[in-house]
């Protein structure tokens, strides 16, 4: 050192050449010196502390350099960082002049404030018998006294640091103080250890070393803390102990005390705040534990004891180590417990955060980023919008340029993250022009979908395009796919979810607002999608192509939910020529999964896809090779799916040839001739129960291609001419010729009577009700029975051929070719249709009646060339016939045919929505169709024959 010095006195050219300049960020820009005690403010400029007091002291109140205006006016701590980097560029660059030493003390220094240096050798003198007191006294309070004098002299010496260092942390001084630590009880005598080993192991690595070369020493500082003395936590964090070595002492409750206190104005001259090491030594915890239920566990103990609210004020405080942790700890907390983002989104300050960029490492950024990516996923599209006006439009530096920067330069697993966020910013605005923002972020996405070598990045693409749909859960959670069901006519689980979302909810939204919402949330969803699909004509769709192709489940699952989003919001979009191009990519993968995926889910999403197609002519054009398959997947979506069911009027009304649409096969055949004539067939929930003429009643279950007889019961002694089944009460009521009633409860197992109705009268054809039962008896009238044993005759000038019940109402079909509605409730009857006389001894009975969706389905012999006619049960007037010449004996109705059983052992099926036959179906040449029933399903028709045999048919 000494010949610098001399070189510097020798004259300025000797000083030219061994001085480096100064770099410019660690200059004040007002003093023009090297800083001594830097100090950054809220708006990211850093100046040395005593100009700046200075200039707030005369009156100002904004940045000197941004001339922003400044929301507090007191001074942050000391930036320690860049003191350090200025301390160690001084250690390489021996020739520059270090800054002029300031001190620790809250005076401003002035020139008649100096200590004469007589009067610093003599505090150093005494600095040094202290620590000889300190190291080499065996009386404790000698020692303890000695503490207290090296505390004061520390405060007090207006000397450079490196002359305490060099006297306060040599090894056998630093271990005199963790004796000092370990024997004493005087609380004043362990804070002043504590100060003093804070501020040297924060300057002097070689401190830390000796501090953390025995483990017990580090378990003492960590003892003390627990105990109460606060300011051990600071010495904690600069030992950096690991993150299972702080589980294992049990620090986590201590620590999420601390976060929840107010720092202290007494420690403020501590290079870290007690509140600050506590939150970052909590970030180390959960960033550095291995455990997933260890973390959860932690994190949930952050949420529930309300410490969050104080991390949340960490987010604005002035260190940027307590800022990253505390966007680290608030991340797991989102991420573990989804419904805490609403309270950080309420009470966070989040201008700035980005600003932090400059100053932290990749891994922090990448977790800032996130953190924010996360906390625009509320339920309300109104809140996520102002925070991300929030972000775009606050702090000093330009936010999508950071985050396109960043975005830019990270790796692949990361950047689908970066440009989601990047997107969002940047559809704040309409997305009319062009945007380099916008099409870096897109770039990205797909460019990460696309890559098969990192399935990781391709899954994170994934998820995060399907998140920008912006329809979230109050916990946070993507109602995607809820939504996408709920329009492909599957509201049921949609419901159910929002249901249980709205109980947790803390908060109840007005109406008007929830619309409002909805608008919005809308308006976004159209937004986004439209930026996606247009960008380079379509290319997310062969992305999402290809990852249709992907082995992994997630992948391929993500991709199938985006692809589904998207090609539906082209049936919402202005056509572009995008859904060409749509179909080109997905029609075979969408057909692929409605054909062949056991997921009814599944299934209806594709469903929703495949329902954008048919909006172009083309597209359904390019469905007519799939006909079949597609109408086969409507007609079993079509009792859980409105959508299904609108679908396949579309496509039975477009489709040129309806029977090629309505084929059916044989599944199976029974051979009951032992017991008789097949009388009657219902079904009911997966069982077929049929009625014979010698009195038996069977049960079976239906397969997929086979009947199965699990019970065969003989309680009737003759004829069981009708059976009928009550859904509500899951009850089955049988008639018989012996005049009885019966009413059978079902199980899984079968049947069993729980009660016998007697009657006066046969009984020929039965309806019920949960209350009565209404039958035919031998002569005119109809019989209504009810439980409590009271009966009465309706329509009793009439000779009724069958009966139909519906909502109260009696619909009659009578010998005469007449057909009379009967309310039961007020006794009113109407006539649909009059009789006619018998001609030539003729008679022209009413074989069968149907009633279904509002209209009534009568069969029987006619003069006009119409067996089956069609009445509305509003007015009664015919809207529709059926030109059948054949002699109908029974008939069913489904939701798209009518099903004609003939005597000849012929089944007509008709097309309902045409009124035209699409199909002939021979049973028998030798037997006569006695009765038919379709399942509840609609998946396939029974049909009970005179010559003993059961049959099913369903679609081919």
């Amino acid at each position: 050192m000494e010949e610098p010095e001399s070189n510097v006195s020798g004259g300025a050219g000797g000083a030219a050449a061994a001085k480096t300049p100064s770099p410019k960020d660690f200059v004040c820009p007002i003093t023009t010196h090297i800083f001594d005690d830097p100090v950054t403010l809220e708006t990211g400029q850093t100046y040395e502390r005593r100009a700046i007091q200075e200039w707030l002291d005369r009156g100002n109140a904004t940045c000197p350099i941004t001339r922003q205006k400044l929301h507090s006016i007191h001074l942050p701590k000391t930036n320690y960082v860049l003191k350090r980097l200025i301390a160690s560029w001084l250690d390489r660059n021996p020739g520059c002049s270090p800054p002029t030493p300031i001190g620790q003390s809250k005076r401003a220094v002035s020139p008649n404030s100096v200590i004469s240096q007589a009067a610093v050798d003599g505090a150093v003198t005494e600095l040094k018998l202290a620590i000889t007191d300190l190291c080499t006294s065996e009386i404790l309070k000698e020692a303890e006294i000695a503490v207290l004098k090296i505390e004061r002299l520390w405060n007090e010496l207006n000397v450079g640091p490196e002359t305490m260092h060099a006297l306060l942390s040599k090894p056998p001084v630093v271990n005199g103080f963790v004796e000092m630590l370990f024997n004493s009880v005087d609380k004043l005598v362990l804070r002043a250890t504590v100060l003093v080993l804070t501020e040297l192991a924060s300057r002097d690595d070689s401190v830390v070393q000796t501090l953390t070369r025995v483990d017990s020493d580090v378990e003492c500082v960590v003892e003390l803390f627990k105990k109460g003395l606060t300011e051990a936590v600071v010495l904690v964090h600069l030992l950096k102990p690991s993150a299972k070595s702080l589980l294992e002492m049990e620090l986590v409750d201590y620590l999420l005390a601390m976060v929840t206190k107010t720092e202290n104005d007494d420690v403020t001259k501590m290079c870290v705040g007690p509140k600050t090491a506590s939150l970052v030594l909590l970030g180390n915890i959960l960033r550095g534990c291995d455990e997933e239920a260890r973390v959860s566990e932690i994190v949930r103990s952050v949420v529930s004891s309300g410490a969050i609210e104080g991390v949340v004020v960490s987010l604005k405080g002035g260190d940027v180590a307590e800022r990253v942790a505390a966007v680290g700890v608030l991340l797991r907390c989102i991420l573990e417990d989804g419904k805490c983002r609403n309270v950080i989104a309420e009470k966070s300050e989040l201008g700035f955060l980005l600003e932090m960029f400059v100053g932290v490492n990749d891994e922090e950024k990448f977790e800032i980023v996130r953190f924010l990516f996360e906390l625009v996923k509320l339920n309300r599209r109104s809140l996520n919008d102002q925070i991300l006006h929030l972000l775009r439009d606050e702090g000093t530096f330009s936010t999508m340029h950071t985050l396109l920067v960043y975005q830019q330069n990270s790796v692949f697993e990361r950047s689908p993250i970066v440009a989601g966020l990047l997107l969002q910013l940047d559809l704040l605005e309409e997305p009319r022009k062009m945007s380099i923002y916008r099409e870096e972020a897109i770039d990205t996405l797909i460019s990460c979908l696309r890559n098969t070598e990192s399935p990781s990045a391709q899954i994170t693409a994934a998820e995060t395009i399907l998140s920008l749909q912006g329809r979230f859960s109050y916990s946070g959670k993507s109602l995607s796919r809820a939504i996408l069901l709920k329009r492909a006519g599957l509201d049921k689980n949609y419901k159910a979810f929002m249901r249980k979302d709205q109980r947790r909810r803390s908060i109840s939204l007005e109406s008007q607002d929830n619309t409002e919402d909805e608008r919005n949330a809308e308006e976004w969803e159209r937004k986004v999608a439209f930026v996606l699909v247009s960008h380079e004509f379509g290319l997310v769709f062969e992305a999402l192509a290809e990852g249709l192709k992907s082995k992994y489940e997630e992948l391929h699952s993500l991709c199938f939910m985006t692809a589904t989003w998207l090609v539906y919001m082209l049936s919402i979009l202005p056509d572009t020529g995008i859904r060409g191009a749509a179909r080109v990519c997905l029609l075979k993968h969408f057909i692929s999964i409605f054909k062949s995926d056991k997921n009814t889910e599944n299934r209806a999403l594709a469903m929703l896809a495949l329902n954008s197609f048919t909006r172009d002519p083309e597209g359904f054009q390019d469905l007519g090779g799939h006909m079949k398959d597609i109408m086969k997947g409507l007609r079993e979506l079509k009792k859980s799916s409105t959508m299904a069911f609108e679908m396949l009027k579309v496509f039975s009304a477009k489709h040129d040839n309806s029977a090629d649409i309505w084929n059916h096969q044989e599944l199976s055949q029974e051979d009951c001739s032992s017991n008789g004539e097949v009388l009657t067939v219902t079904c009911f929930k997966g069982k077929i129960f049929s009625g014979h003429s010698d009195g038996t009643i069977k049960v079976w279950r239906s397969g997929n291609s086979e009947l199965n007889l699990i019970q065969e019961i003989h309680e009737h002694t003759k004829h069981v001419t009708s059976l009928a089944v009550v859904h509500s009460s899951e009850k089955l009521y049988s008639g018989s010729l012996d005049k009885t009633v019966r009413v059978w409860a079902i199980t899984e197992e079968g049947i069993y009577c729980e009660q016998v109705q007697e009657t006066k009268d046969q009984i020929n054809t039965l309806v019920v009700a949960n209350s009565i039962a209404c039958y035919i008896p031998q002569g005119a009238g109809v019989k209504v029975h009810s439980w409590n044993g009271s009966s009465k005759v309706l329509n009793q000038h009439k000779y009724a051929k069958c009966l139909a019940l519906v909502q109260g109402k009696l619909y009659c079909g009578c010998n005469d070719n007449s057909i009379q509605e009967i309310d039961l409730a007020t006794g009113t009857l109407g006539n649909i249709q009059s009789g006619s006389k018998k001609l030539i001894g003729k008679v022209y009975p009413i074989y069968a009646l149907q009633v279904y969706d509002g209209l009534i389905y009568a069969a029987g012999p006619s003069f006009d060339g119409s067996n089956v006619k069609i009445w509305s049960t509003s007015n009664y007037s015919i809207v529709g016939s059926l030109a059948s010449t054949l002699d109908i004996r029974t008939m069913s109705v489904s939701s798209e045919l009518i099903y004609l059983g003939c005597k000849s052992g012929v089944i007509e099926i008709w097309c309902k929505k045409k009124l035209s036959r699409v199909e002939t179906l021979q049973i028998s040449p030798t037997s006569r169709i006695l009765c038919m029933a379709i399942d509840t399903n609609e998946d396939f028709l029974v049909v009970g024959a005179s010559d003993g045999r059961i049959q099913t048919w369903g679609f081919s």
